[in-house]
């Protein structure tokens, strides 16, 4: 059915391969609640796009907290830490794209480039409308429509119409209206302060003492309102943020595991062993010959 200017079937989904291939896409068309709200932020090894079809919710990137309206799009780079708040109420709908496409075509580099620039963008965020958001809509209503037909051209008519989508995104940038807001009262906009601090501190000394005294609020006071606004305690909160990093490492790089423990802030390196078990369920070595094995594999905390 169509929900204003982006089609919709709830439950419906669109895949093209898997997250192991070179070239994937899925996209999910469903809705989530706040009492299903991730615990802590995760990332992919691909890239995502969060619309939100639905009136309000949160998005957190690096532990910065946006504020999103209806039909805003969240641009996500792969192993960019990230999740959605959804507030307390009904379901919200929302479309989920998650896609990874070859970008090194013969004499396409500097197009292409051109082309995923908006994902570097420090507020990866866009805000259409009129006939901007049309535009950039037009290839994924195309693309819903096409899909529920069963041709064997849909994969390759479904990578065009996607590229379109994202050459439509590139040609708006000058159009979005996004801007930052603030997020819930003052108590949580001091405290996603201070989780975005942590993101950019991880591989710093880090604790109660040090962050109470760089944002000059007592540590009392700290330890009560982060545990509140968050779910966790602050040294939980340090320990995900940092054990989530050093996996993003032990994918992305060959960095021996030591080294990846000190670049995550861990004083020792049976610290940061204990830590991962405790948070991962497995070990480093084990972690990474799991993501080797099978690049699709979760990279969702146990925690």
């Amino acid at each position: 059915m169509l929900d204003s200017d982006l089609l919709y079937e709830q439950g419906y989904s669109v895949s093209i391969n898997t997250p192991a291939d070179s070239l994937f896409y899925y996209f999910d068309y469903d809705q989530r609640s706040h009492n299903i709200n991730m615990e802590f932020q995760h990332f992919h090894d691909f890239y995502e796009i969060h619309i939100l079809m639905d009136s309000r919710a949160t998005h957190m990137i690096e532990g910065n907290a946006y504020a999103l309206q209806q039909y805003d799009i969240v641009l996500l780079r792969p192993h960019r830490l990230h999740k959605t708040q959804y507030p307390v109420g009904p379901p919200h709908k929302r479309l989920i794209i998650n896609f990874a496409m070859p970008k090194n075509i013969p004499g396409l580099e500097t197009a292409y480039k051109n082309m995923f620039l908006s994902f570097g963008e420090e507020v990866p965020i866009y805000r259409l409308n009129g006939e901007s958001r049309r535009a950039v809509f037009d290839p994924l209503n195309s693309i819903f429509t096409l899909s529920h037909g069963a041709s064997p051209l849909n994969p390759v008519l479904i990578h065009s119409l996607f590229q379109q989508f994202l050459c439509a995104l590139y040609q708006q940038r000058e159009r979005n209206s996004y801007v930052l807001e603030e997020v819930g009262n003052s108590i949580m906009q001091k405290i996603y302060s201070v989780t975005a601090y942590i993101h950019s501190h991880f591989n710093s000394e880090l604790s109660l003492d040090s962050i109470s005294r760089e944002f000059y609020i007592s540590s009392y006071y700290l330890s009560h309102q982060f545990k509140t606004v968050t779910g966790s305690t602050l040294t939980e909160y340090i320990q995900m943020t940092r054990i989530r990093n050093a996996q993003q490492l032990l994918i992305s790089t060959r960095l021996r595991i030591s080294v990846i423990a000190e670049q995550c802030g861990f004083n020792s390196f049976s610290q940061f062993n204990r830590v991962f078990h405790k948070l991962s369920g497995m070990s480093p070595s084990g972690f990474r010959k799991q993501q080797t094995s099978s690049p699709s594999a979760s990279t969702t905390l146990s925690y």
